[in-house]
């Protein structure tokens, strides 16, 4: 696969955790990568992870909670690439583990307006790239997470943002069927990342106990991401859960 017929894949929150295990997989799979984030340094180290391969990786500064800022990622992506094959929603935030009735609004609409509209944002972009590029077409890949199945304790604001990836995941690969625009999403639990440091110290169950959980390696995500990426778009993997084996999900706990 040469560099200029090789796939065009962007990936939001590629600085850390998800985001830059997949980035790096996609770089490693063939696929050139724009690498967008809210910090340069983060997102400098990625690109210093990626060695002789970050030749064909692009860097672009983003606040997905901004229109302009949006709109400019995309277009720098087609500035240096040309189209568009892939986008991962991946970029996230979650508010602090308090109880329900004192969540600030702030940490409500910070959560929100980075979990949904910062995806809502990216995938508006995605489709005028992707319905109008030749060939016609694309996926998108939305980060759920298992909380967009079942919350934990104290964790409203971001349970319900990923409930409603799942609506826009749904609205999104039906109203892009037309355009062949394929959107999957995957629900992830426990993949060993900066986010989730402090389960290995315990973290509050339904019954209101502390327990450590079962982590699993971020690449075997990563790996995840790619095999939906790689589908031919006539075929789609519209919801996939990866988990860690052992962790309280499935069942009582």
């Amino acid at each position: 696969m040469t560099t200029t017929t090789s796939p065009v894949a962007l990936v939001t929150g590629a600085g850390s955790g998800i985001g830059r295990a997949t980035a790096l997989a996609l770089l490693r799979a063939g696929y050139r990568v724009v690498l967008a984030g809210r910090r340069a340094e983060p997102l400098e180290a990625t690109v210093a992870a990626a060695a002789n391969l970050a030749e064909h990786s692009l860097m672009v500064v983003t606040d997905v909670r901004q229109p302009a800022s949006v709109t400019a990622l995309f277009d720098r992506t087609l500035e240096r690439f040309g189209r568009l094959d892939l986008l991962f929603n991946n970029a996230g935030t979650g508010a602090p583990p308090v109880p329900l009735e004192d969540i600030s609004f702030e940490h409500w609409q910070a959560t929100v307006e980075t979990n949904l509209t910062g995806a809502f944002l990216c995938t508006q972009q995605a489709f005028k790239i992707m319905k109008s590029q030749q060939p016609m077409g694309g996926r998108i890949i939305n980060n759920g997470s298992i909380s967009a199945h079942a919350p934990r304790p104290n964790s409203a604001p971001y349970t319900a943002t990923k409930h409603a990836i799942t609506g826009l995941t749904k609205s999104t690969s039906l109203d892009g069927r037309r355009y062949n625009i394929a959107c999957g999403q995957i629900d992830i639990g426990n993949a060993a990342t900066e986010m989730t440091e402090r389960m290995k110290h315990g973290v509050p169950q339904a019954n209101g106990e502390i327990a450590q959980e079962a982590m699993m390696d971020v690449e075997h995500v990563a790996q995840a991401v790619v095999q939906m990426a790689n589908l031919p778009l006539e075929s789609n993997i519209q919801f996939m859960t990866i988990m860690a084996t052992k962790m309280p999900f499935v069942g009582r706990g």
